[in-house]
C-alpha cells in the first residue's frame, strides 16, 4: 500500500512537471513595436552575416527590406486600430483570396527584386532562409493553438 501510494505521488508529480508553460504570453505580431526602420536594418544586418553582403548590396537591400517592413507596419497598425475600435470583423473566402494573390504578388516581387542584388549563391542561401523561416512561422503557430507543442 505504501508503495502504492510513492508510485502515484510520483505520477502526479511527473504529470504536473510535464505540462506546457507558455508563460504570461506572446507579442501578437513579430518585433511590431518597432519602427519599420528598426525592422529592415535588424533584417539587412543579419543577411550580411549570413549571406557576406558587400556595402552596394547591403544599401540596395535595405531599401527592399525598408519597403517590406513599412507595408507590414502599416496592415499591422491599420488592423490593430480595427479591432480596437471593434470594426474588424473576419474576411470573406472573396477577400482571403485577394489577400493572398496580393502577398504572393509582393514576394514575388521580392524576389526578383533580390535576384538582382544578390550573386548566385547568396540567392540560394537566401531562398534556404526563406524556406526556414516559413517553417518556423508554421510550427510556432501551431505551437500557440496547442498542436504538436
Amino acid at each position: 500500500m505504501k508503495r502504492l501510494a510513492v508510485v502515484l505521488v510520483m505520477l502526479m508529480s511527473i504529470g504536473m512537471v510535464a505540462q506546457k508553460n507558455n508563460g504570461p504570453g506572446m507579442r501578437q505580431g513579430p518585433q511590431m513595436d518597432m519602427t519599420a526602420e528598426e525592422m529592415a536594418t535588424l533584417r539587412t544586418k543579419h543577411m550580411t552575416l549570413v549571406l557576406d553582403l558587400t556595402q552596394a548590396q547591403q544599401d540596395k537591400v535595405y531599401v527592399i527590406n525598408l519597403e517590406n517592413a513599412q507595408f507590414r507596419k502599416a496592415k499591422w497598425d491599420n488592423i490593430k486600430a480595427l479591432k480596437e475600435s471593434g470594426e474588424w470583423k473576419r474576411p470573406t473566402s472573396e477577400e482571403r483570396f485577394a489577400m493572398q494573390n496580393a502577398r504572393l504578388d509582393r514576394q514575388i516581387a521580392t524576389q526578383e527584386k533580390m535576384k538582382k542584388v544578390l550573386d548566385e549563391k547568396q540567392y540560394e542561401t537566401w531562398k534556404t532562409m526563406q524556406k526556414s523561416r516559413k517553417a518556423m512561422q508554421g510550427k510556432k503557430k501551431m505551437q500557440k493553438r496547442g498542436r504538436r507543442g
